[in-house]
């Protein structure tokens, strides 16, 4: 259990120095005193709160060192602030590339409570490219889905998902009924909705089911879009069962399988070096992730 006794603001000082800088070094610079001390600190903080700030020899946060980063910010700007004088209000514009079936499912329905805690934090949303992760523009954060590593951004994973087979009342009611969807004759019978972002090979390897990954049919590059098709009757498709809850709690689709398998793939909250180091950053993201908890 973690100690109740509060963290020196030295140590707070510290880490948030270090976590800006990347550099124990130019941190001691800043704040006049030895390489030595600033690592203490850091320690001490660390083992106060059992948690691990950094990773590896670059000074990248953990997962748990973007989260408390973002409180330690907000900490020292409410220390920093005078009494009886007004803060000065200040926007801070923050570009999020998102993808669009989780942007609508995940993020949209979740965001007017970030918009109420953070009026300040101007939030400007642009589509990414699920395939291949391309934005048309820069972004300070993005969500991007895949298995990861991303060697050209520092990330943490954000949302993992299962998968199983789903399809239209209708279509169901014409080409079933199907006990399972797990063996090689319902499968061939069934027009399989086909996309680059899952295959269907995880579920006939789970399944036992020798038939090679489907090269013909209807294939969508959204999992948004594969969704709808199969609501309209286009045939089964392999649902991530987090973000088509809704697809489900509709009616629109139906399961052929109470069994559901792990994805390969997830969504990962990605930036560039450096860009936790500004609090809108660092707090987006960790709120995110908590909302995605609950």
């Amino acid at each position: 259990m973690a100690s109740t006794r509060l963290p020196s603001t030295q140590g707070l000082q510290a880490f948030e120095s270090v976590a800006r800088l990347r550099s124990v070094n130019l941190a001691a610079e800043e704040l006049s005193v030895t390489p030595s001390a600033v690592s203490h600190r850091i320690r001490q903080l660390e083992t106060l709160l059992e948690l691990k700030f950094f990773v590896g020899n670059d000074f990248s946060l953990s997962a748990d060192g973007v989260a408390y980063l973002a409180r330690v910010r907000e900490a020292i700007a409410a220390l920093q602030q005078v009494p009886g004088r007004e803060p000065v209000s200040q926007v801070r514009r923050l570009r999020v590339a998102v993808t669009p079936t989780f942007s609508r499912q995940m993020l949209l329905p979740r965001l007017a409570v970030f918009r109420d805690a953070y009026p300040n934090i101007e939030l400007m949303l642009q589509v990414t490219t699920p395939v291949r992760n391309m934005t048309a523009e820069e972004a300070d954060i993005e969500l991007r889905f895949g298995t990861g590593p991303f060697h050209d951004r520092e990330f943490f994973q954000l949302l993992a998902d299962e998968v199983s087979p789903v399809c239209s009342p209708a279509y169901l009611e014409r080409h079933g009924p199907f006990d399972g969807f797990a063996t090689d004759a319902e499968i061939l019978r069934a027009q399989l909705l086909r996309t680059p972002l899952e295959t269907w090979r995880i579920w006939f390897k789970a399944c036992g089911i020798g038939l090679p990954e489907p090269a013909t049919g209807h294939q969508f590059n959204d999992l948004g879009l594969a969704l709808d098709a199969a609501a309209e009757d286009f045939g089964v498709v392999l649902m991530h069962l987090k973000l088509g809850s809704a697809w489900l709690d509709s009616g629109r689709l139906v399961r052929l399988s109470p069994r559901s398998v792990p994805s390969p793939n997830a969504y990962f909250i990605c930036w560039r070096p450096g860009a936790m180091e500004r609090w809108e950053c660092a707090t987006f993201a960790e709120w995110l992730r908590q909302a995605l908890r609950d």
